[in-house]
C-alpha cells in the first residue's frame, strides 16, 4: 500500500485536488481511495488536550484504511492538515502505507477568495488567521516530500501532485 497526504493551509485546495488525483488514478486504472482527514475527527467537543482530534484521526485512519485495503485499495489519497514532522510515521502507521506527503502552497490572497467564498458567517475570520497560522508553521516544520502549486488550475494542480508522489517513491 502508498498513500499520499496532501496537506497545506485551510482554504488551499487539499480535497478538492485529492478528489482529482483520484480522478487520476481512476483513470489509469490504479485502485485506490480517496480519504478527507477532516471527516475521520468531525467530532464536538474535541479534547481540551487534543483541539484537532489528532488522536481520533489517526484510530479512524487505521480503521478506514484498513478496510479499504481489505477491499482492494493499493493507493491511498489522503487530504489534512499534518503539522508536525514527527506525526508523519503516525499517519503511515494508521495508514498502513508507505507515506509521501505533499503540500500545497498558494499565495494567501488566493486563500482569502477561497475562505470568503466558502464562509459567510463568524467561521470566516477563523479559517482566515488559521490559514496564516499554518503557513508560518509549514514554513518551520518541513513536513513535506514536495511541494506543489496550488495557484493554477485544479486539473494542473492534480497532474502536478502526481508527477511529484511518482517522483517521491523513486527516491
Amino acid at each position: 500500500m502508498r498513500a499520499l497526504l496532501i496537506t497545506g493551509p485551510v482554504g488551499v485546495g487539499k480535497t478538492t485536488v485529492a478528489e482529482a488525483v483520484g480522478d487520476a488514478l481512476a483513470a489509469a486504472s490504479v485502485p485506490h481511495a480517496v480519504i478527507d482527514l477532516d471527516r475521520l475527527r468531525q467530532r464536538w467537543p474535541s479534547p481540551a488536550d487534543d483541539p484537532f482530534d489528532l488522536e481520533l484521526e489517526l484510530r479512524n485512519l487505521s480503521a478506514v484504511a484498513r478496510n479499504y485495503a481489505e477491499a482492494g485499495a493499493h493507493r491511498l489519497v489522503l487530504a489534512g492538515v499534518l503539522e508536525r514532522r514527527a506525526d508523519r510515521s503516525r499517519y503511515a502507521a494508521a495508514a498502513g502505507a508507505k507515506l509521501t506527503v505533499c503540500r500545497l502552497k498558494a499565495d494567501l490572497s488566493v486563500i482569502r477568495k477561497r475562505l470568503v467564498a466558502r464562509h459567510h458567517d463568524s467561521a470566516l475570520q477563523w479559517h482566515l488567521n488559521r490559514a496564516e497560522e499554518l503557513e508560518k508553521i509549514f514554513a518551520e516544520a518541513w513536513v513535506e516530500d514536495f511541494v506543489g502549486d496550488a495557484d493554477q488550475p485544479v486539473a494542473e494542480v492534480a497532474q502536478d501532485v502526481v508527477t511529484g508522489w511518482l517522483a517521491a517513491e523513486r527516491v
